[in-house]
């Protein structure tokens, strides 16, 4: 149900989305599709802030159902589902884009051919087995050239959205949903070309680009290149080769033949070596994004909205919110680049990459507590913590806080931080009722601004 939305006065508006991901985020069930979602959205990037057109609530909306519809299956359906998306079609300039005209000069929109390969599939640069850069003399080896790029664009002309003609008011935002669709009138005639593979001139536009995505799924790039981000995204910064190299030959084979089978993929991520032991190397482990630390806090301590309503809007503020929104990106390249170091930094001089330090300054650190700590205290909207099951510690200060940091921390808090936060939650009577509520409150402030929950070992 689109609860209205979808009305003549909202054509252009994205009122709703922001609540509809966060009532996923926080309250779906399938909380591991919905955190491997989440890291599919900063690697295929399309930002809800991109989308100059009619009903982007829509495109938006129907651009994560295709990835909650995808994460599990085949990398070959998930790169043709982003690719016909007509979010992506709009935020990366694929749809409407047109064959070339010699006499006018006009030439095919090339960013969709290039971010394809930079970003979705193979990278700029050749790789190992293990994602470390294939060096010729020296120096790295590029996966592609700029006449590539010009090639490849023209496989991706003639897709537009599948609009109902008979939608003459263009209130049928249903398209939104659907891959976008071919108009041969607009596709690129003659031969083409995919990397080094020919696509002879009698293909089509749906033809042809199954050639393209083929080609490109197949290349040897895509296990680590992308298995690498995933393993950013859910366990670790800066993984070592072994880890890449393990993950990148289940992608090429699942054990059964299959490539590119993403739930063997992920499951080889999660119960890697790597993943379930923890950290001792100063480069190890992450840094929670300020996405994650909120909703684990919130599916924690039972955020609901009883009126369904998830009204925590935007949180894209750095100075007084947590710096960063999902699926509102400020660019193609994600809120931090996945090879990010952190300059002027113990991390930096060990070139050590750790991504959401990109987002970490003075202003967002101060901004993301300040925020949580209005959250902590009064939730927001019809949206209250639980604190129940807090409360029935609260006499006891250390057992309350050590309960709060094994469901956030997972056993990384040590005994001495767990002993500050208890000794300071201890200075707050637990006499009155209200009393009681401020230690409890105290207490998840205090866990979520410790640097050992901040980082996930």
């Amino acid at each position: 149900m689109d609860k209205g939305r979808g009305a003549e006065a909202n054509r252009y508006s994205l009122d709703g989305v922001d609540a509809t991901l966060w009532r996923k985020l926080i309250s779906s069930p399938d909380q591991l599709r919905q955190r491997v979602v989440l890291a599919l959205s900063e690697i295929f990037v399309v930002s809800m802030n991109g989308l100059p057109i009619a009903w982007p609530q829509f495109a938006t909306a129907g651009y994560v159902d295709m990835l909650e519809e995808r994460c599990f299956g085949s990398f070959r359906a998930l790169i043709e589902g982003v690719t016909l998306s007509p979010a992506m079609g709009v935020y990366l300039a694929m749809r409407g884009n047109r064959k070339e005209d010699l006499k006018s000069g006009r030439q095919p929109d090339e960013n969709y051919a290039r971010e394809v390969m930079q970003l979705f599939t193979i990278g700029l640069n050749q790789l190992n087995a293990d994602g470390t850069p294939k060096m010729v003399g020296g120096k790295t080896v590029d996966t592609y050239t700029l006449q590539q790029i010009t090639d490849l664009a023209r496989v991706f002309t003639g897709w537009d959205f599948d609009v109902d003609s008979s939608d003459v008011d263009g209130l049928d935002f249903s398209y939104m949903k659907r891959p976008m669709r071919q108009n041969a009138s607009r596709f690129s005639t003659g031969e083409k070309k995919v990397l080094d593979t020919v696509i002879p001139a009698t293909a089509d536009g749906a033809a042809a680009m199954k050639v393209a995505l083929d080609t490109l799924a197949a290349h040897p790039n895509v296990g680590p290149f992308i298995g690498r981000q995933l393993i950013q995204r859910l366990v670790a910064s800066n993984p070592s080769p072994a880890y890449v190299q393990r993950v990148a030959a289940v992608f090429d084979n699942n054990g059964k033949g299959v490539r590119g089978d993403m739930r063997a993929v992920i499951k080889a991520i999660l119960l890697d070596t790597e993943a379930r032991t923890r950290s001792t190397a100063p480069g190890g482990g992450k840094l929670r994004e300020p996405v994650q630390r909120m909703i684990q806090w919130a599916r924690t301590v039972g955020l609901s909205s009883p009126g369904d309503l998830w009204a925590v809007g935007d949180t894209s503020n750095p100075s007084s919110r947590l710096g960063q929104s999902p699926m509102r990106s400020g660019s193609v390249f994600n809120f931090f680049r996945p090879g990010y170091v952190p300059p002027n930094s113990q991390l930096g001089t060990n070139n050590v990459t750790a991504p959401e330090f990109q987002l970490c300054n003075e202003s967002t650190v101060a901004g993301y507590l300040n925020y949580m700590q209005g959250l902590v205290g009064n939730g927001v909207g019809d949206m209250k913590p639980d604190y129940t099951a807090d409360l029935a510690l609260v006499a006891d200060a250390p057992a309350l806080v050590r309960r709060q940091a094994l469901l956030m921390g997972g056993g990384d808090i040590s005994e001495a931080t767990i002993t500050t936060i208890a000794t300071a939650v201890a200075t707050i009577k637990a006499d009155t009722d209200t009393n009681k509520l401020n230690r409890v409150k105290a207490s998840w402030l205090m866990m979520l601004a410790a640097p050992e929950y901040q980082v996930q070992k």
